[in-house]
């Protein structure tokens, strides 16, 4: 079985939602990791068993977000199972390594909850995919990297390889040429996913939109084609300034009919207003949840320091505050209510 976490945030964003949407499909998938993963183990890979999971399925310990994905694949002549952590990120953070050994640890031990007594641990690659607006990637890519250690003389003297160790692999999008990738061995919506996360700020965005009628004429001439088009608005129209929906609409009617156009368009606003209410309503129940944990603790008494109280108003995970308001009602001390909780990583 292998496992791509996509965003591991508590809620989902117009990057999380769009990615989940291109991933869903398994050809498409199956695409996209044969880019980012490295050669040699791509070609390991048999790609017609990746079939995709509930997430539940291999952590849920793991704090899910809308854009995570599971998938199970095989590899060549073994029958051994493999996961494959694909973290998006649209920042560069310093610890994704250690955020990475992590999700790494947590997946190595439920494997081996549910699978006492098997011979051979599946095989974990942590891989991460970066799209942001600052640049390309600069944070240490390996677990060593970060302890602030001689690596040369620790190689040399022959203690590194007892130290924790863990490199993931960087797709890193802004590195790469708009051409590059859109001449990636991948279905149209692939391609032109991968160019719009590069286009990673909005002015980059709306001079370069127009730039890619060619790949929009290639979604829409594939199966779905109008489909996928609507799920490329709707994130464009999430993510970008009123100049995108002007420029959006613009390359629209180089590729469909003016009446496609304005459907398109009209079935995008709706379904983004709709979501909007939908949004509210959640924020306000989270809000809320958030507020009972806190009167209940104060009416029992129950001293909440500065940095808790932000913690719990700014958790966005109604399931997590429904277990804190829970044990909010029998605690005698914060600790009584967040202890073994995590913070949430966004």
């Amino acid at each position: 079985m292998a496992r791509l976490v996509l965003g591991a945030s508590a809620m989902s964003g117009p990057h999380d939602r769009f990615i989940r949407y291109v991933l869903e499909h398994s050809e498409r998938a199956a695409a996209l990791l044969r880019t980012v993963l490295p050669p040699g183990l791509a070609a390991r890979v048999r790609w017609s068993t990746l079939r995709g999971h509930p997430t539940a399925l291999v952590d849920s310990s793991i704090r899910e977000s809308q854009g995570d994905l599971s998938f199970s694949v095989r590899l060549r002549g073994s029958s051994r199972q493999a996961f494959i952590l694909l973290e998006h990120q649209s920042r560069v953070e310093r610890l994704m390594a250690a955020r990475m050994r992590r999700y790494v640890s947590r997946l190595l031990e439920r494997w081996e909850q549910q699978h006492r007594g098997t011979r051979h641990q599946p095989l974990i690659l942590p891989v991460v995919l970066y799209h942001g607006p600052h640049g390309p990637w600069t944070a240490p890519r390996s677990v060593e990297a970060l302890l602030d250690i001689p690596l040369e003389e620790a190689r040399r003297e022959g203690w590194l390889q007892h130290l924790l160790r863990l490199e993931y692999v960087l797709y890193d999008l802004m590195t790469r040429g708009e051409q590059e990738l859109k001449t990636l061995a991948c279905p149209p919506l692939v391609k032109l996913a991968l160019v719009l996360l590069r286009l990673a700020n909005p002015q980059a965005l709306n001079g370069r939109l127009m730039q890619q009628v060619d790949l929009f004429r290639q979604v829409y001439a594939s199966p779905h084609g109008e489909r996928d088009l609507e799920a490329v608005v709707h994130y464009l129209r999430e993510r970008g300034t009123e100049v995108t929906g002007e420029v959006t609409q613009q390359l629209l009617g180089s590729v469909m009919r003016e009446q496609r156009v304005e459907a398109l368009m009209w079935t995008v606003g709706q379904r983004l207003r709709a979501e909007g209410r939908k949004q509210g309503r959640k924020e306000g129940r989270i809000e809320g949840r958030a507020d009972g944990v806190l009167r209940i603790l104060a009416a029992r008494g129950v001293r909440v320091d500065d940095a808790s109280r932000q913690r719990i108003l700014g958790c966005r995970d109604l399931t997590t505050l429904d277990r804190w308001f829970d044990r909010a009602l029998h605690a005698h001390s914060l600790s009584d209510v967040l202890a073994s909780e995590e913070v949430a990583v966004e």
